[in-house]
């Protein structure tokens, strides 16, 4: 077969490529991951009791604020990172850690403002462990649905693109269990909050070559 009958052949019958499907899909699957890890902290955790105070839901607006802030600005990242060559159309990677500065920043007001002695239990608090174990756990899901979104799209940068999907569903599981958790001090939404989403992230960097190779 000739060269130019080749081109003309593998040319024939082109379709449009649907540019926004890889958002679209990366869309839908942190919708679906957020709405499972809501199921889980709610029927497996359940809501804190005092949700309809004004001093809880100004916390839980607090918390969710974080998260929302992570999630939104990983997504947005994600989105590039899970097409092949994306890694070179990210730009300021370090505007994902502002809402880590942000928290940090208010913590350390609020551990400025009281006594030491009252340092340890604003930072510990009573749900430390739970936190600890329940934010990762929260997070398999989210971070499962993430995963299989983004080998859809063939990303180039394994270890980045998985660091990624575990920022996403880290903040995701956060934002899943602030609605059980009743720790509202700053210094332990900084610490346990930040740090979980942290881990989440670490996990994926060290997954993403082994579960989005191909």
């Amino acid at each position: 077969m000739k060269t130019n009958d080749l081109v003309a052949l593998l040319s024939a019958n082109l379709e449009p490529v649907d540019r926004k499907a890889v958002v679209r899909t990366l869309y839908v699957a942190i919708a679906a991951g957020s709405i499972v890890a809501l199921g889980i902290a709610v029927i497996g955790l359940g809501v804190r009791a005092d949700l309809v105070t004004a001093r809880a839901l100004m916390f839980l607006a607090i918390k969710l604020g974080f998260a929302i802030g992570i999630v939104g600005l990983a997504l947005l990242y994600l989105t590039r990172l899970a097409r092949p060559g994306g890694e070179r159309k990210v730009s300021y990677p370090l505007l994902v850690a502002v809402p880590f500065l942000v928290v940090g920043v208010l913590a350390a007001v609020s551990l400025g403002s009281v006594p030491q002695s009252h340092w340890e239990s604003m930072i510990v608090g009573d749900e430390w462990l739970e936190c600890l174990l329940s934010i990762p756990i929260i997070a398999i899901v989210p971070f499962a649905i993430s995963i299989w979104a983004v080998r859809r799209a063939a990303p180039t940068n394994l270890a980045r693109a998985g660091a990624c999907a575990g920022l996403v569903a880290g903040g995701v599981s956060a934002l899943a269990y602030a609605l059980h958790c009743t720790d509202d001090s700053l210094p332990f939404i900084a610490v346990w909050y930040g740090g979980t989403i942290v881990l989440c992230t670490l996990a994926g960097a060290a997954l993403g070559p082994r579960l989005l190779h191909w």
